[in-house]
Parts: C-alpha cells; structure tokens; sequence
C-alpha cells in the first residue's frame, strides 16, 4: 500500500513537472501576444491622432481663408471703395469742403491699413494658438462681433494654467470654429455665450446660444453625423467628452471637458 501511494506521488509530481513549463510557455506566449497588441493598439493610436492633428490644421487654415476672403470683400473691399468715392469727389474750388473730404479719406485709409495688419495677424493661425487657447477664442470672436449680427459674452476663468496644451488647444479652438459656425448657419440666434473654466486638473469649455434649437432624438441622420458626431469624435480624441443638450426653441448647449494640460 506504502509503496502504491509513493508511486502516485511520484507519478503526480512526474506529471507535474512535464505539465509546468507547458503552462509557463502558454503565459509566456500569450503575455508576449498581449504586450505586441497593446505596442500595436499604442501606435495606431498615436497615428491617428496625429492625423486628426493634421486635419485640424488644414482645417483650421481653410477657415482662416474663408474669414480673411469674407472680411477684404465686406469690410476692406468697403473701406477702400469709399476712400476712392471720397477721392473723386473732391472739387478743388472749393477748399473747405475739400479739406473736409481729404480728412475723410485719409481716415478711411488708416482704417483699411489697421484692418489689413489684423489680418495678418490671422494669417498667422499657429501664432494664435502659440498665445493660448483663451486668446485664440477672444480673437475669434472678435471677427464673429464685427457682423453685428450677435451680441456675445465671454468669460474666461483666471484659473486657467500658464502652460498650455498646444495639440489640445487646436482641436478645441477648431470645435470653437465648428460650433459657432453652426450658431451662424442654423441656429438663428442673436446671442452667444462662451465659457472658458478650469478647476481641479480639468478644463471646462461651453458655448451656448439662443437660436431655434432641435430635438436630439429626431435628428436627421446627415445632421448628426456632419456635426454633433465630428464634435464629439474630437473631444473624445484629446481624452475629453463632449455633451450637447438642445430643445426646439430653446437653443443649445454645447460643454466640451477634459483633463488639462
């Protein structure tokens, strides 16, 4: 019987022994197999945000464009017509009321010289975002106040860190352009309100307006996907998350947080 039970043993601890590296090398592979998926996971990750980032940029540019193209054909364009229209109506005989429309025209071209220096400085978009994204916002909507078509709040946290987050604040200054685009396109408003918070490690940007509104739940489907969807997508991108609440005839809100820098 002695020897019975010593020869079970024996036979256990044998099988055990061949057993184990068979489930060390089974570990081994599949930690191996998880580790090469996570570096992969890692990586892909990485390029599509920095595809996200390029898209941005381009995107943000292209905007630039459009503000720049908007504003030489409705302001500049403007100032310098009616520089030309003052010039050719000058009548020399007489002085006073010649010297009054030349006071005018100079006037006229130092306010077409400031507007020009304005626009280059949007030209430079990376330099905008390089000041932070607080006075990236303030610029911008200083070009949106210049149609007199809103009247806008903006209110910015003193909180805010002195180092900022430079592929953060690009896609969040280019939500800024997507949202308010949509304000103008669609909302029908008259008012904008925009915050800028920061407490804890977090970062808080809402922007809300006083427009039609729509109802979430019976949105078209090409509506959801062209603009609510793109919204979240790039904040989910920067780890953040993007939440939007509209009722018909209530406006909307639109409150991006994430962590920060």
């Amino acid at each position: 019987m002695a020897n019975n039970e010593i020869r079970n043993l024996i036979i256990i601890i044998t099988v055990v022994f061949l057993i184990a590296p068979g489930f060390l090398l089974a570990y081994v592979f599949i930690y191996n197999r998880r580790k090469k998926s996570h570096i992969e996971e890692k990586a892909q990750m990485k390029l599509t945000f920095e595809a996200e980032i390029a898209k941005t940029q381009l995107e943000v540019q292209e905007q630039t464009m459009q503000t720049i193209g908007a504003d030489l054909h409705d302001n500049i364009g403007q100032l310098l017509s009616l520089t030309s229209l003052t010039l050719n109506s000058i009548e020399l005989e007489d002085i006073a009321k010649a010297e009054q429309k030349i006071d005018t025209a100079i006037d006229l071209t130092l306010r077409s010289i400031k507007e020009m220096r304005l626009l280059g400085k949007l030209l430079q978009g990376d330099q905008l975002i390089v000041l932070g994204l607080a006075e990236a916002i303030r610029y911008e909507i200083s070009w949106l106040e210049r149609s007199g078509k809103f009247v806008i709040s903006y209110l910015q946290d003193d909180e805010l860190p002195a180092a900022g987050n430079p592929d953060k604040d690009l896609i969040l200054f280019r939500i800024v352009q997507e949202v308010l685009n949509n304000i103008i396109k669609h909302a029908g408003g008259t008012q904008i309100g925009i915050k800028l918070g920061y407490s804890e490690g977090i970062l808080q940007l809402s922007i809300n307006d006083n427009g039609v509104g729509f109802d979430m739940d019976n949105l078209p489907v090409e509506q959801r996907g062209m603009g609510l969807q793109n919204i979240q997508k790039r904040a989910a991108i920067i780890g953040g998350e993007a939440i939007i609440v509209s009722n018909p005839g209530a406006g909307t809100n639109v409150t991006i947080s994430i962590q920060y820098p």
